[in-house]
This record gives C-alpha cells, sequence and structure tokens, in this order.
C-alpha cells in the first residue's frame, strides 16, 4: 500500500463512455444528418490510369484504383435518408467491408501473444538491466529505443503493462525515482506510435482507408521518429541525472511509498530459445519493412519492391507465431489455446473498426461524404497546403480525446480527410502522419488514454504529478509536430 503525506480528498469522477458508444452516437447523429444533408458525387479520377468516372457511375466502379474527386465537379443526387435498420445494419456491413484489416489485426493479436508467453520479452529487458548495472544512466536511452521501435512497428501499448514491474525495483535501487520509469515507458513507446513507420494498429488502419500504401510517407516519419526520440532522451536523462544527484528535485519527493518496488526484482534467466524468439520477433517486423516500403518511390532502384500488403503481411505474422512455437518447443494445445487468446484480446480493436466503418457506410449510402467535401472545398482549394497540414493535424488532436482508439479514429477520419487532402493538393500520406501525430500525443498524456493510468496505478504515481512533469515536453513536441507537418506539406 502507498502512504502519502498530501491531503487526498476524493471527488467522484467523471466517467467517459466506451469508444463502442461514442463511435455508435456519433453513427446515429450520421443518420439524422443524412435527412437534412442533400446528397451528391463528385465525378472523380482514377489515380494511375487518370480515366475519368462520372458522379453517377461512382458507386459501380470496381477498377481498383484510388479515386482522386476532380474539383469543381460536384453534383447534387436523388437524396438517400438512412432509418434505424441502416443504424443497427452500418456495424454488420462495416465489418464485411473491413473484414481484410480486421483478419490482420487478429493475426497479429495471435503472433504477439505466443511471443509474449514464452516470457522472452521480459527476459530480454531484465538481461539488459542485469548488464547495465552501475551505468543505468546509459541504459534509459537503450530502453527508450526499444519501446519506441516496438511502438513504431507494431503498436507496443498494453505489452508494456509487465515492464513496470521489472523496471521500477531496478531504477528505484538505482536512485531513481518512478517518473523516470513512466517517462521511458510511456514516453518511450508513445513516440513510437505517434510516429509509426509500419504500425499495423495505426499506419496499417490509416493507409488502408486512406486507398495508400503502407510504406508511403515512411521517409518523413523515420525522420519524425529520430527527432522525437533525441527531444525524450534528452527530456527523460536530464530529468533522472538531478533527481540522483538531488533526490528532493523529484516532483514525488514528497510522497512515502511502501510497495513491493522498493525490493529488488526477481532473477528472469534469458535463454537460447529467448535468443532465437526474439531474433524471429524482430525479424518479421523487418521482412514487413522490407515487403511494403516502395524503394523505387524513394529512389532506391537496387532493391526489387515487393508490394505487399495485408494478405502477404498476415502470413508474415502467422508464419513467425508457427515459428516461435516451435523453437520453445510448445505443445499444439498450448500454442492453438495462446494463439487464440491473442485473437480475442484484438477483438476489441476489430469491434471499433466495424463500428467506426459503419459511419462511413450510412455516408456514402446516404451519398452525403461528397457533399461535405463539396461544403469545405472552397476554403480548401484556396488554403496553403502547409495551413491544411497543420488544421488536419489540430482536428486529429481534438478527435482522439474522445476517440482513443488509435483505430476506430483513422476509421471515422480517413475516408473524409484522404479526398479532402486531394482538393487541397496534399498527398495523403501527409494526412496520415497527421492523424498520427494527432492521435500519438493526445494518448501520452489523456486520462483517457488506458495504458497511462494503468502504468500510473501500478507505479501508485498520481496522475496530477505526472502531467505537471511531463506537460512541458508534449507543449513542445505538440509545437515541433505542427511545424514539421507545415515544412513537409
Amino acid at each position: 500500500m502507498e502512504t502519502k503525506t498530501l491531503d487526498n480528498a476524493t471527488e467522484k469522477a467523471f466517467k467517459m463512455p466506451t469508444v463502442y458508444t461514442l463511435l455508435f452516437a456519433i453513427t446515429a447523429l450520421v443518420v439524422v444528418m443524412t435527412w437534412f444533408v442533400p446528397a451528391g458525387k463528385y465525378d472523380y479520377m482514377t489515380a494511375n490510369s487518370q480515366t475519368l468516372i462520372e458522379a453517377q457511375d461512382v458507386a459501380n466502379y470496381s477498377g481498383g484504383e484510388r479515386l482522386l474527386p476532380v474539383p469543381g465537379s460536384y453534383t447534387e443526387l436523388t437524396s438517400n435518408p438512412q432509418g434505424l435498420f441502416d443504424l443497427i445494419a452500418a456495424p454488420l456491413t462495416g465489418f464485411s467491408e473491413a473484414s481484410s484489416i480486421i483478419l490482420f489485426v487478429l493475426m497479429i493479436g495471435g503472433f504477439l501473444s505466443v511471443t509474449i508467453r514464452t516470457g522472452a520479452m521480459d527476459a530480454s529487458v531484465f538481461a539488459m538491466s542485469q548488464r547495465f548495472a552501475g551505468r543505468e544512466q546509459w541504459l534509459i536511452p537503450l530502453l527508450i529505443l526499444i519501446l519506441a521501435i516496438g511502438g513504431s512497428t507494431y503498436g507496443m501499448s498494453e505489452e508494456t503493462v509487465s515492464l513496470w514491474v521489472i523496471l521500477l525495483p531496478f531504477f528505484i535501487a538505482a536512485g531513481y525515482d518512478r517518473l523516470v520509469v513512466a517517462g521511458m515507458i510511456l514516453l518511450g513507446s508513445g513516440i513510437g506510435v505517434a510516429t509509426s513507420t509500419v504500425n499495423p494498429f495505426a499506419t496499417g488502419v490509416a493507409s488502408r482507408f486512406a486507398e495508400i500504401q503502407l510504406g508511403d510517407g515512411i521517409l518523413l516519419r523515420l525522420l519524425m521518429f529520430v527527432i522525437f526520440y533525441l527531444i525524450t532522451c534528452v527530456f527523460i536523462m536530464r530529468y533522472a541525472a538531478k533527481v540522483k544527484a538531488d533526490p528532493s528535485q523529484s516532483l514525488l519527493h514528497d510522497i512515502t511509498f511502501n510497495d513491493q518496488f522498493s525490493k529488488q526484482p526477481e532473477s528472469l534467466a534469458f535463454t537460447k530459445q529467448h535468443r532465437l524468439t526474439m531474433t524471429v520477433f524482430f525479424g518479421a517486423f523487418a521482412l514487413m519493412i522490407y515487403g511494403v516500403v516502395p524503394w523505387e518511390d524513394i529512389g532506391v532502384t537496387f532493391i526489387p519492391a515487393l508490394n505487399w500488403w495485408l494478405k502477404e503481411i498476415s502470413i508474415i505474422y502467422l508464419t513467425a507465431a508457427l515459428l516461435i512455437g516451435i523453437i520453445n518447443r510448445m505443445p499444439e494445445d498450448e500454442f492453438v489455446k495462446t494463439f487464440i487468446a491473442g485473437c480475442k484480446d484484438m477483438i476489441g480493436v476489430a469491434l471499433v473498426i466495424a463500428v467506426a466503418k459503419g459511419i462511413n457506410v450510412i455516408m456514402n449510402d446516404a451519398n452525403i461524404t461528397d457533399t461535405i467535401l463539396s461544403w469545405t472545398e472552397s476554403a480548401v482549394v484556396n488554403l496553403d497546403s502547409g495551413v491544411f497540414a497543420v488544421v488536419s493535424y489540430l482536428a486529429h488532436i481534438v478527435l482522439a480525446f474522445f476517440i482513443p482508439s488509435s483505430s476506430g479514429l483513422a476509421t471515422v477520419s480517413m475516408p473524409l480527410m484522404g479526398p479532402m487532402s486531394d482538393l487541397a493538393g496534399v498527398d495523403r500520406d501527409i494526412v496520415v502522419t497527421a492523424y498520427q501525430l494527432g492521435s500519438g500525443w493526445i494518448n501520452l498524456f489523456a486520462p483517457t488514454a488506458a495504458t497511462v493510468v494503468a502504468g500510473l496505478a501500478i507505479a501508485n504515481i498520481p496522475y496530477g504529478r505526472f502531467f505537471k512533469w511531463v506537460i512541458p515536453y508534449i507543449a513542445a513536441i505538440l509545437v515541433g509536430s505542427g511545424l514539421l507537418l507545415y515544412i513537409a506539406a
């Protein structure tokens, strides 16, 4: 238990509805809008063959190319208002239309579950902490880098919960406070998610609904990854050095803790099987990156582009899970149960995608998506491209507070923001990056972010203290992200 020198007056806090309720409420609101918003369509041009698809023929187009709206071509159509039956059916239709991305998410869940079951992740972190005993200050940037790579490649977030129990005793014994550990875990994985390169839950979903390749915009996001990684290291390491030199400088110095984290962690052996497991684990992500990056588009002609997408990546993760099971001599029934358990853990994400996709189903069936685009066309066409990128970024910051699910937010916003960026003359990958940054930074500190609340609860860190500590850092990266987006656009 924890005892504090603070006066703990308890208040009944407002409880946010679940993301499912919020998304369904938005769907209901959109259904009402279909009775008042006129129906209409743009003419569209195919991205590659430059074939014109007239407004009345867009719904029947099945050529597979990405369609770009033709500015000034908006035409009103006969209204098709939606009703109660359409409202209830929307998430079901959404599930069907998003089935490929949902299957992909389930495969990721099974792969991660099998990997975590082996204990290789925790053992590798413990082995590093022991190797850096007495040189803990250099373990800080290494752990931040590893967690950031995890966030960037597979959206590492909930998986970090077990790391608190390992890292807290080690760093407390070394003379640091709990905020140092909170920074490494929450900010480390968070910058990776915000600047995701191939994260399936952010970049993957957003790219799918923006109708671009997963590797589009990867160089910009890599640059941002490096910049924000360095900023994060400086922020945490400066605070850590100050606390170690003078414990009274800790923002938690007036709180007395009496919990299990004052003790050294139990030893975890890092075996040969663990090494092979982590080799396959990181190898799977390396292979995915190789397969999805459009090498020729970024000027690399000596590497053949494979143009892989959801089916091929799903095969990678399924194969990697099987290899990890074999390496660890996992019995067949245990492997199947573990893999299915991982899929179950992702059902929530799958349902969020389905319900969010239902919003787009309603808008498309009622033909009001292009109407909303037409209302913004005059402002967007005359808007500076950099300003549009920043406005998109700010809009996603606001939306992310109410829709903390990165997959849900991408599913809601990208079908609208993608075509809007075409009208503004901005590449769609810029909008995907703006979404990632807006969603990622909010989820670093928002009380609606489950991993923040859970991690702080494990460490017994008052949310107010964490917020006070992290807010200068958040302000810096929020402004920095906007500037980088403006320049990139």
